[in-house]
C-alpha cells in the first residue's frame, strides 16, 4: 500500500520520469549502503530486539509522513527523504529476518518456508495495491502512510511473543568491523555464494526497469489513474502467488539454474509486453506474467542463498544478496529512469528486456543448484586446541601446521582433496594458506595456515560444519600411521 502511496504522490508533486524512479532507489539505496553493517549487527545481538528495533523506527517513519502529507507539507525532497528512512528500516530488518527463517523450521522444511514467507509477502502485494488505490482515490496518500505506520504495531506485538533460545557460544561476540570483515572474506571462498551474487545481479538490475517505471505506464501510457495502478500491482501479486504455488512441483523435476534462466526468459517476455500492449487489458496480463517469474527468480536465489550458508555468517550473507537486489534495484531504477527520459518508455523496456537475456547467457557458468546437500549446521566435533599457559585473545598473528604422512604415489590426489581445506580454512578466517612437500621425505607433507589472532582460530573450531568436518575426513583417511596428523601452533611473540 505504501509504494503505491508513494508512487503516485510523486506523480503528482514531481510527474518526470527520473523523479518517480528516484522513489524506488530511495527504497532500495539504503540497502545497498546499510546491509552488510546490519547483516554483522545482526548476527552478533540477539536478532529478536534487533528485529524490534526496527519496526519501532520503521512505524516513527511512516507516522510522520503520514501527518505531513495530510497536512499538506510533504514535498519531492521531503517524500524521498522519508522513504529514505524507512528504506533505512528496511536496510537493518532484511537480513536479520531472514536469518531467523532456520531457527523456526529445520532444514527439509527450509525451501518450503520460504516460498511461504514468500507467498505471505505476495498475498499482501496482491490485497495491498488494490486496497492503496481506492483509498488514495478517496482520501489521498497520507492515509495510506499511517495506515502503514499501524500495520509495524503488529509485527512487534508477535516478535515480543516470540521466545527465542540464547546461543550457546564461549567465545564473546564479534565486533561490527571484524564481523564485516569475516563476512566478506566468506562470500570471498564460498563458490557457491558467490554464484548466487552474481545470477542475481544479472537479472535484478534489468528487472527493475518494468517496477520503476510502472506509475508512468500507467498515466503516460495508457492515460489511466491510482485504480489501475493499483489493480497493475494486485495483478503482479496474483502472478507471484500462482508462481508460489508452482514452484515445489517444479522444483521436483527441474534444477535451480533452469527455473532461473526459464524465468528470467518469461520476465523479458513480459516486459516486452508491458511495454508494447497499448491497453490496460494486455498489460495487466503482462503484469500477472511478471509476478509468476519474479517469484520463481527471487525465491529461487533466496533459497540457493540460504542453503549457501551456515548459522554464523547466515545475516551476513544474506545482507550482501540483499545488497545485490536493492542496488541492482536502485542503481537499474535510476538508470532505466534516465533512459526513458531521452528515448521514451516502450524502448526502454524493450532494450531492458534483451539486456537480462543476455546477463542469463552471460552468467551461465556459475551454477546454484548443486550446492543444497552440503550440511551447515555445527559440527562440534572439532576439539578446541589447549595451550599450557593463557594466550591473550588479540594476540597474534597465529601460524597452526599440520604434518601428514602421505603414500607419495597417491600424491597428486591428497593434494587435490587439500585445495577443499584451503577454501574452509580461508573462508573461516585464515589470510594465509599453504601446502609443503618436504624434498628429503617425499612422504611427509605439510599444512599451514596464518589466522590474525588465537581469538580468530578459536572462532574456527567454532565455525566448522558438518560438511567440513566430512572434508577433513577424507582427508585424513590419506595419512599414515597409527597416531593422527601432527598439529603445532605457534603464536607471535
Amino acid at each position: 500500500m505504501h509504494e503505491v502511496g508513494a508512487g503516485w504522490l510523486m506523480t503528482s508533486l514531481a510527474p518526470t520520469p527520473l523523479m518517480v524512479a528516484l522513489v524506488q532507489a530511495a527504497t532500495s539505496a539504503p540497502v545497498f549502503l546499510l546491509a552488510l553493517p546490519a547483516g554483522a549487527l545482526a548476527d552478533i545481538v540477539d536478532r529478536r530486539y534487533y528485529l524490534i528495533t526496527s519496526q519501532v523506527w520503521m512505524l516513527v517513519s511512516a507516522a510522520l509522513l503520514g501527518v505531513l502529507t495530510l497536512a499538506g507539507l510533504t514535498t519531492a525532497p521531503i517524500l524521498l527523504l522519508f522513504t529514505f528512512a524507512l528504506g533505512i528500516g528496511t536496510a537493518m530488518l532484511m537480513p536479520a529476518w531472514g536469518a531467523v527463517t532456520p531457527e523456526l523450521v529445520n532444514r527439509t522444511e527450509l525451501q518450503a518456508a520460504i516460498g511461504l514467507n514468500t507467498l505471505g509477502m505476495n498475498v499482501s502485494r496482491s490485497v495491498g495495491p488494490a486496497l492503496a488505490g481506492l483509498i488514495v482515490a478517496a482520501a489521498g496518500p497520507g492515509v495510506v502512510f499511517l495506515l502503514n505506520a499501524a500495520s509495524f504495531l503488529a509485527v512487534i506485538a508477535a516478535l515480543l511473543k516470540w521466545e527465542r533460545p540464547t546461543k550457546e557460544s564461549e567465545l564473546p561476540a564479534e565486533r561490527v568491523f571484524g564481523a564485516m570483515r569475516s563476512g566478506l572474506r566468506y562470500a570471498r571462498h564460498s563458490p557457491e555464494l558467490r554464484a548466487v551474487l552474481i545470477r542475481g545481479a544479472a537479472f535484478f538490475v534489468f528487472a527493475s526497469a518494468s517496477w520503476a517505471l510502472l506509475p508512468l505506464i500507467v498515466r503516460q501510457e495508457l492515460k489511466s489513474g491510482p485504480g489501475t495502478y493499483g489493480l497493475f500491482l494486485a495483478c503482479l501479486g496474483a502472478g507471484a502467488i500462482v508462481g508460489a504455488l508452482l514452484l515445489p512441483r517444479v522444483y521436483a523435476r527441474i534444477s535451480r539454474e533452469y527455473i532461473v534462466a526459464s524465468a528470467t526468459g518469461l520476465y523479458a517476455i513480459a516486459m516486452l509486453a508491458l511495454a508494447h500492449s497499448g491497453n490496460v487489458y494486455a498489460a495487466g496480463a503482462a503484469m500477472l506474467l511478471t509476478g509468476t517469474a519474479w517469484i520463481s527468480v527471487v525465491s529461487s536465489l533466496m533459497t540457493a542463498a540460504q542453503t549457501a550458508l551456515p548459522g554464523w555468517v547466515r545475516a551476513r550473507g544474506l545482507a550482501l544478496f540483499w545488497v545485490v537486489f536493492m542496488g541492482g534495484m536502485a542503481a537499474g531504477s535510476a538508470l532505466w529512469g534516465q533512459v526513458a527520459s531521452w528515448i521514451g518508455i516502450p524502448y526502454t523496456l524493450t532494450l531492458a528486456a534483451c539486456g537480462a537475456l543476455l546477463g542469463v547467457a552471460a552468467t551461465w557458468h556459475n551454477r546454484i543448484g548443486k550446492h543444497d546437500i552440503a550440511d551447515h549446521s555445527p559440527s562440534m566435533n572439532l576439539t578446541a586446541p589447549t595451550a599450557i599457559a593463557e594466550v591473550e585473545a588479540d594476540r597474534g598473528p597465529v601460524m597452526v601446521m599440520l604434518e601428514y604422512r602421505i603414500d607419495p604415489h597417491r600424491a597428486n590426489e591428497f593434494t587435490t582433496l587439500m585445495h577443499q581445506m584451503r577454501r574452509i580454512r580461508k573462508r573461516d578466517g585464515a589470510f594465509m594458506w599453504e601446502l609443503f612437500n618436504d624434498i628429503e621425505h617425499p612422504d611427509r607433507m605439510v599444512e599451514c595456515f596464518m589466522v590474525e589472532s588465537w581469538m580468530a582460530h578459536l572462532r574456527q573450531h567454532e565455525r566448522a560444519t558438518v560438511s567440513d568436518t566430512e572434508v577433513i575426513n577424507n582427508i585424513r583417511r590419506f595419512h599414515q600411521g597409527t597416531e593422527p596428523p601432527k598439529v603445532t601452533h605457534l603464536v607471535a611473540s
